[in-house]
């Protein structure tokens, strides 16, 4: 059996342990560059022991955003801050991950602190695209429906994304499928109301996903890894379930994919989750078992004997953590020192480590 603080190599790449620092957004961004919040705040987390770093969703496309503050990675120009935050978090011996993202109806939205719904275009809003022209709740903007040629468009925009992030230094891309964000909308039946060969069945809502999935591994290096993060659920009947979830993964596994991150919901606005501890690791579970797939359990996992347990117990073969990564970025140093397992702390810091300790 594994523990939480065994490494894991993925084609070329060897992470020190399982413990991932989820994306999280910061809305922290003016026409998609990173600063240096981003800096500090990714680069604490390296420091703090976690294997792998992951950005916010950052958007492949202007539009792509989900307010006007998130991150980007459409322009050339954004390269040169993302290099720099890639070579911090190397430096503490840390991966760094990048999530490719596209919101879909739920872009041009408030930064949560700001208010909620949709921007106007008046105050930097813009007109958002989706499946069908079925907006998210009412007070958010109504999407005009892809085109044929717009879908095209989005697919070469995650390729031209991806090649982007190869020249910044970042050793694993994540394909954003989750939350009610633009593949998720084509892959659930309540979004997507297509009459063409993106819509109705199984095989044509998932086109989106296997097409980008396609572009991107196609861009991206052979040898590096391949996440795709998914909502394994709506939490409805008949929407998007755990069943449909296995089979994509069978299906993404042959095209390249070597992870899914599992989380849930997100697509429809009255959802009854049941949120808690650990509730969403089933789902990794499930996929693990039966599609042979390596996953990635996330979601209310707080404690170091918990996350440990999932690993140990075969749940998933990595744990990512998001709020509680914000409460401590030292959470893994914590959490091996609680454990008794050995690890490195920055030499900057061995005056505070266990007895014993090395440095990196």
């Amino acid at each position: 059996m594994s523990n939480l603080f065994d490494s894991l190599t993925i084609r070329s790449l060897t992470l020190r342990n399982r413990i991932a620092v989820s994306p999280m957004c910061q809305y922290s961004s003016t026409d998609g560059y990173a600063t240096d919040w981003h800096l500090v705040h990714l680069g604490s987390r390296a420091a703090g022991g976690a294997a792998l770093v992951m950005t916010e969703a950052t958007a492949v496309l202007p539009e792509g955003r989900i307010s006007p503050q998130d991150l980007g990675i459409w322009d050339d120009g954004h390269i040169e801050m993302l290099s720099r935050i890639v070579g911090f978090i190397h430096q503490q011996g840390a991966l760094a991950g990048i999530q490719l993202a596209h919101a879909g109806r739920k872009a041009s939205t408030y930064a949560p602190w700001w208010g909620e719904g949709a921007v106007p275009e008046s105050a930097g809003g813009w007109q958002v695209a989706g499946p069908s022209s079925i907006p998210f709740s009412e007070n958010y903007p109504k999407p005009q429906p892809l085109t044929l040629e717009g879908i095209q468009a989005v697919t070469e925009a995650f390729a031209r994304a991806a090649r982007r992030a190869a020249r910044a230094g970042f050793d694993i891309v994540e394909i954003h499928g989750a939350h009610g964000y633009l593949i998720h909308e084509f892959l659930s039946p309540f979004s997507n109301h297509r009459q063409d060969e993106y819509g109705g069945s199984f095989e044509n809502r998932t086109r989106l996903a296997l097409d980008v999935i396609k572009a991107v591994r196609n861009a991206w290096p052979e040898n590096l890894p391949l996440f795709l993060r998914i909502s394994a659920t709506d939490w409805e009947a008949g929407g998007w379930d755990p069943a449909q979830s296995v089979e994509l993964a069978r299906q993404v596994k042959t095209l390249g994919v070597d992870l899914v991150d599992c989380s849930s919901g997100g697509n429809l606005l009255h959802a009854q989750i049941p949120a808690g501890p650990g509730f969403q690791t089933p789902f990794a579970e499930r996929l693990r078992r039966e599609a042979g797939i390596l996953t990635g359990a996330v979601g209310f996992i707080t404690g170091p004997e918990q996350a440990d347990h999932i690993i140990r117990s075969g749940q998933a073969d990595m744990v990512l953590l998001a709020r509680e990564m914000l409460r401590d970025p030292y959470w893994p140093l914590r959490a091996a020192r609680q454990l008794g397992y050995p690890t490195t702390w920055p030499v900057q810091y061995l005056r505070a480590a266990p007895a014993g300790s090395k440095g990196r």
